[in-house]
């Protein structure tokens, strides 16, 4: 999602590999703080897998805490880190779209490539974004199997739109990111190589079903 924000960057070369990694890593250690102590006191797995909605985390938090204000509490959080994600993602969303009407690449281009001067964004992008993402949300309420495959698709092609680049700059000696502020050196190939592997396992990892056997609710059509 970062990505996707350069061209609004002051010297993109240098800041958006630092916020990606910082991410990486400000994500990790948070959750490993957050996962930890859960893991710990996880209840029985049998009485997660058996709540109704299929959604445990608020019976887990209840359960950890002893009591349904400190599982509200945690829950809440969650749900705040869940919309801040949200607007993230719409966010580069809007940007992805621009950037395919810049280029004349989806119907309607002209009203979609426009950016409203007072608030130097692409509003109608945006606009565009948002109902998509609206109707996208509420295949959930016709089908669960439907909306998990859009959300799996999701993944998948989003760790493709990396590994692409990456395999390309590889196959072409890398020699597009040799005068970069981080050129990497001897290492680069070896990142690169991690990443492409690591991605090419990722997307079979979540075109895999979810549970055995496999019906055809919990298939996965991603």
């Amino acid at each position: 999602m970062v990505a996707a924000m350069c061209e609004e960057v002051q010297h993109p070369e240098s800041q958006v590999p630092k916020a990606i990694v910082l991410s990486v890593v400000a994500a990790g250690i948070t959750g490993i703080f957050y996962l930890v102590p859960l893991l710990f006191v996880l209840p029985d797995i049998e009485m997660l897998l058996g709540v109704a909605n299929g959604q445990p985390i608020g019976l887990l938090f209840t359960t950890v805490t002893g009591s349904k204000a400190g599982g509200f509490c945690l829950l809440f959080l969650i749900l705040g880190i869940l919309f801040f994600a949200g607007v993230g993602a719409l966010t580069a969303a809007s940007r992805c779209t621009y950037a395919f009407a810049r280029d004349g690449a989806i119907p309607g281009y002209r009203l979609w490539m426009k950016v409203n001067k007072k608030l130097d964004v692409p509003l109608w992008a945006l606009a565009l974004s948002t109902v998509v993402d609206c109707i996208l949300g509420l295949i959930f309420f016709g089908s669960s199997a439907a909306f998990n495959s859009f959300t799996g698709v999701a993944t998948i092609c989003l760790s493709t739109s990396y590994c692409v680049p990456v395999l390309v700059n590889m196959i072409r000696g890398r020699k597009v990111v040799a005068r970069s502020p981080y050129p990497l050196g001897r290492f680069g190939y070896l990142i690169n190589g991690i990443s492409v592997l690591w991605i090419v396992f990722a997307v079979v990892i979540f075109s895999m079903p979810v549970a055995i056997p496999v019906t055809a609710s919990s298939m996965n059509y991603a």
